[in-house]
């Protein structure tokens, strides 16, 4: 079994909140203060949304990997590969091939690459981003 959930960083939150609150300070410039307040209380529901969306779990069980509501029967599973940052880059920059699989979040620079053996199935691998990606790829060769 093996759990994970990338979640943003903190820094991209407050950017973001950052921008956000400069268009509330214009709407509020140009329309008032009720304008404004609405303006700033959407756009924070929007973040928080935007948080939620941008969060992405990653599950093994005995059976299947889990990649938010992606999944695959591990039994499909072939070689396992850990990619350091400079292999993730070319991985999933300039070496990348555009029938496969990307699980990846910009703001992790580790991940692994899971090869399929699945006949059926055009994607030739997945390529997972993860911070924990030993304990990843032993619950996966497991």
């Amino acid at each position: 079994m093996f759990f994970e959930k990338l979640r943003p960083p903190f820094w991209l939150l407050a950017f973001i909140y950052f921008l956000f609150c400069s268009l509330a300070l214009s709407v509020w410039a140009a329309l008032g203060n009720l304008p404004g307040l609405i303006t700033i209380l959407l756009l924070t529901l929007a973040l928080i949304w935007a948080r939620r969306a941008m969060t992405m779990s990653i599950v093994v069980t005995d059976q299947q990997l889990y990649i938010g509501r992606a999944h695959i029967e591990r039994k499909y599973l072939a070689k396992v590969t850990i990619l350091m940052a400079p292999e993730m880059l070319l991985t999933r920059g300039r070496n990348a091939d555009p029938s496969a699989f990307l699980a990846i979040r910009f703001w992790e620079n580790k991940g692994i690459k899971v090869e399929l053996n699945d006949k059926a199935d055009p994607t030739p691998y997945w390529l997972i981003s993860s911070r924990k990606c030993d304990e990843l790829a032993r619950a996966l060769k497991s």
